[in-house]
């Protein structure tokens, strides 16, 4: 299986994920016997309060990336369905229109209880998208509020989405999503209000970004910041590992079981 994996075998890493997700310690075994990836895979987080598009974002996101060759995963959390314990599904719906690419994995996953806007086996599922070949890989967070605070332990990049009219509701971010994000994405950014959200959000973040997702506008923008931080990243690796622990650097995940 560990092989299969390797080789991008789609099957093996929808199977393999459903290991991880169930507890089932075939799932870790296989993880376990995977040899390190030599370039490793760039992993982007997407948080944000709901409605602000994430999933839209992400959809763009998708379409930029394979314009430039990459191959690229998906990791979306869902609420958990109170009849199946499943994910509800709403992101992959959303991005069904990459179904047919090879190219790209989407995959959601159920929250099934867990807090903090991840799924219990989602740092693990990246580590088998990265085990794949998946050269760039995208994990939305649930969508829940300002508490979402654990993707900053597993992504590389953080971004938080939010949208013009928040008013008062920014002041609340500052002790959550703006303390963690390392690029805000104003969406919805052709909406009445948008120009006070960046100016209120530039006072805060160094990093803001317009965007129309629906309209593919502010993307090749979005990429090219994306891009820069993950330059800086690669020269300030030591403090980025003091500021968040260990991600999925090969170097750094053995023995890495949780969430």
């Amino acid at each position: 299986m560990a092989k299969q994996l390797e080789a991008g075998d789609v099957r093996a890493v929808a199977r393999v994920i459903s290991w991880l997700e169930n507890r089932d310690p075939a799932g870790a075994a296989v993880l376990a016997h995977c040899a390190p990836s030599p370039k490793g895979a760039f992993v982007i987080g997407v948080t944000g309060y709901p409605g602000t598009g994430k999933s839209t974002l992400i959809d763009q996101l998708i379409m930029a990336y394979r314009d430039l060759g990459a191959k690229v995963g998906v990791l979306a959390v869902d609420v958990s369905s109170p009849v199946t314990g499943g994910a509800l599904l709403g992101d992959r719906i959303r991005m069904q229109r990459h179904a047919d690419d090879p190219q790209v994995f989407i995959r959601s996953m159920a929250t099934r209880g867990q807090k903090g806007g991840l799924a219990g086996a989602t740092r693990q599922a990246a580590q088998v998208l990265e085990a794949a070949g998946y050269g760039v890989i995208l994990i939305e967070t649930v969508g829940v509020g300002q508490n979402e605070l654990d993707v900053m332990h597993v992504v590389h990049t953080v971004i938080a989405v939010v949208a013009p009219g928040l008013g008062d509701d920014i002041q609340a971010m500052k002790a959550g999503l703006l303390e963690i994000a390392d690029i805000v994405v104003v969406n919805k950014g052709d909406r009445d209000g948008a120009d006070t959200t960046l100016r209120d959000l530039r006072e805060w973040c160094k990093t803001v970004i317009r965007t129309v997702a629906v309209k593919g506008e502010g993307i090749a923008e979005l990429i090219a910041v994306i891009a820069e931080h993950e330059r800086w990243r690669d020269l300030d690796r030591p403090q980025l590992h003091k500021r968040r622990g260990p991600s999925l650097d090969r170097r750094s995940r053995a023995g890495s079981s949780s969430g």
